[in-house]
């Protein structure tokens, strides 16, 4: 028995990439959580001129990360943290601890979770799902200030 097609795609487009900008991002967390950079992507873009391309985030720390997850439910942020808690506990008996209890299950986490993320833009916007958001993960309990690279590779307007 065969199964209809569930597949389809559009056609292939071409961009002769003519731009590459570059901005530094610097967020001040809370102490542990997520904190949404969407909005904050989404005007990089505009100031760049972004048309079609991709847009790289890197986060220049060891002890937070970049995820893209639902914006839809904040109960869902929730049980990620739960889960990643659960993961890399505090109390685990860990030897790296020079920074204080959370110092390498923060590590771990941003291990799990990573440092870059890559999201296409087409027509000068974020190809980003109806309840997706590009969020910062801060995984140390005190604040900190955290610096993410932006960059947009691509056409231009």
């Amino acid at each position: 028995m065969t199964q209809a097609k569930s597949v389809s795609r559009s056609a292939p487009s071409a961009v002769q990439p003519s731009t590459i900008t570059t901005a530094l991002l610097t967020v001040q967390t809370p102490g542990r959580g997520f904190v949404d950079l969407t909005a904050e992507a989404a005007t990089f873009l505009r100031d760049a001129g972004a048309k079609e391309g991709a847009l790289t985030l890197f986060v220049r720390h060891t002890s937070a990360s970049l995820t893209i997850q639902e914006n839809a439910d904040p109960s869902v942020l929730d049980d990620l943290a739960t889960a990643l808690s659960r993961l890399a506990p505090e109390d685990a008996g860990w030897t790296h601890d020079t920074e204080g209890p959370d110092d390498m299950p923060a590590h771990i986490k941003t291990m799990l979770t990573g440092t870059s993320l890559q999201v296409p833009v087409l027509k000068g916007a974020l190809a980003l799902g109806t309840w997706q958001a590009l969020y910062l993960v801060e995984h140390r309990s005190r604040p900190h200030r955290r610096e993410v690279v932006l960059q947009f590779i691509g056409e231009g307007r």
